[in-house]
């Protein structure tokens, strides 16, 4: 970028323009996973709207490459490109509740846990992540799951409106009668289609939620795993459990004898009456008695805040994922293998559920296309030290590559790693692909939404 297009930037802007010469670009230019190291050649921090679009508008002029950023967590990294312009919505943090219509209305640079913290006071909450750290905006453009599915779906399920600044610099608002293609492509669709400055949610009554933890030694990953593939799917809506491989940390309420223990387990929210936690969890007791096994009410911003301190901004991230219908004998088998070789203390998988709620859902109703799928799998390599980097890459592919035999063959559009090919795009939105690329003829025709898991516009024929 030129000097004279910074400078103009600068002028046009109300919120900073950050080059590679200013102090503050080094932290501009960081993001949640420190396995990133991208160099833009300017970071444009705005403060509205109205910022989005003239960022768009000289991005657009100037032939640049275009980044979007919200809370910064894309493992892929892909809210940050080399020698482009990284539109970043950080300053845009900010959460409307109405607690009458149980809706709330939120900036695209908000987290999790802003939107936790303004709704919780009214009681409401709506299904997203595990991570209060965790930006909405990606979050949601992906589909969004995680301790509310099973009662409440998706997040997408529960996205009502968004305002997206579009290719031209247009702002324009989708729902489900005002541009109703661009809104149905929104939900699951990932950053393809604009730059979304605002998103409206319902929200639903949670307030207290019900938190249980329940881990067993590695050596019970198989009766363990082959309990829990049975019982969450028949278990009531109100208890959603995600299964993890894991070390348990060297912190409470983890008790000294089992810190640093390769372990599995599950950890339970419970959303129904305050009482019924321990009824429904007593299952948990089936495959063995756990090894350690932690129940509390908590309020709901704190079980959400519960993993954040463990994982902070800053460590090495190698991530893939992988949707399930059913976890079969032989998937256990390589689950069991893999968690007895852990490459480092952070490292985990997660397989979370989307079932209950999330399938009520139609096939066609939102771009997410595995409304079958019963988990969500990620495989993630986790760990503070640069030179373990190869390490835990190697560790996630060799188990994915494993693994994938026995999936459905699509994942969530955000547990897709920074070098898989294309096609894994294409399996993730099965049949939904063509008519994505459809409506991304239609509103990005030259493809300035790129750097992201990407949907090419179809041709015109």
């Amino acid at each position: 970028m030129d000097s004279t297009t910074l400078e103009a930037m600068r002028a046009a802007l109300r919120g900073p323009v950050i080059s590679p010469q200013d102090p503050e670009y080094r932290k501009a230019r960081t993001v949640y996973n420190a396995m990133i190291d991208r160099w833009p050649a300017a970071v444009v921090r705005c403060s509205d709207a109205a910022d989005v679009m003239a960022a768009v508008d000289f991005v657009r002029g100037e032939g640049l490459e275009l980044a979007v950023r919200g809370g910064g967590h894309s493992g892929a990294g892909l809210c940050l490109v080399d020698d482009g312009v990284t539109v970043d919505l950080s300053p845009m943090r900010w959460v409307h509740v109405d607690p009458a219509a149980r809706t709330a209305r939120v900036g695209g640079g908000t987290t999790l846990g802003d939107l936790d913290h303004a709704a919780h006071p009214f009681g409401l909450a709506t299904p997203s992540g595990i991570l209060s750290t965790t930006g909405v905006g990606g979050l949601t453009l992906g589909g969004g799951h995680g301790h509310l599915t099973r009662r409440y779906g998706l997040t997408v399920d529960n996205l009502i409106a968004a305002d997206v600044v579009l290719a031209d610099g247009s702002s324009v608002t989708a729902d489900e009668t005002e541009n109703a293609d661009l809104f149905w492509a929104l939900r699951g669709g990932g950053g393809n289609f604009g730059i979304v400055t605002s998103f409206s949610f319902r929200m639903h009554p949670v307030d207290t939620v019900g938190v249980a933890i329940t881990l067993w030694p590695v050596d019970r990953v198989p009766e363990v795993l082959t309990w829990y593939r049975d019982f969450l799917p028949q278990a009531p809506e109100d208890l959603n459990g995600f299964f993890a491989a894991l070390t348990a940390p060297p912190g409470p309420p983890f008790p000294e004898e089992i810190h640093g223990h390769k372990m599995c387990g599950v950890i339970w929210c419970w959303t129904g009456a305050p009482d019924g936690l321990e009824s429904a969890v007593a299952a948990a007791a089936e495959p063995g008695p756990p090894a350690f096994r932690f129940a509390t009410p908590m309020p709901y911003p704190a079980l959400q805040t519960m993993f954040d301190a463990l994982l902070p901004a800053g460590l090495q991230w190698y991530w893939r994922g992988n949707f399930f219908d059913r976890i079969t004998d032989d998937a256990i088998g390589v689950h069991a293998k893999y968690t007895e070789s852990l490459p480092t203390d952070l490292s985990t998988m997660h397989l979370y559920p989307v079932d209950g709620a999330a399938h009520r859902a139609g096939p066609d109703d939102t771009a997410w296309a595995y409304r079958d799928a019963v988990w969500s799998g990620v495989i993630a390599g986790i760990d503070p030290d640069p030179d373990r980097a190869g390490a835990i890459r190697e560790w996630c592919v060799d188990y994915w590559e494993e693994l994938h035999p026995h999936s459905m063959g699509g994942t969530y559009v955000n547990f897709i790693g920074a070098d898989e090919p294309q096609d894994r795009v294409r399996a993730t939105y099965r049949d939904h692909y063509d008519r994505l690329a459809a409506v991304k003829r239609a509103y990005d025709p030259a493809n300035l939404f790129h750097t992201n898991q990407n949907i090419e516009p179809v041709a015109l024929a």
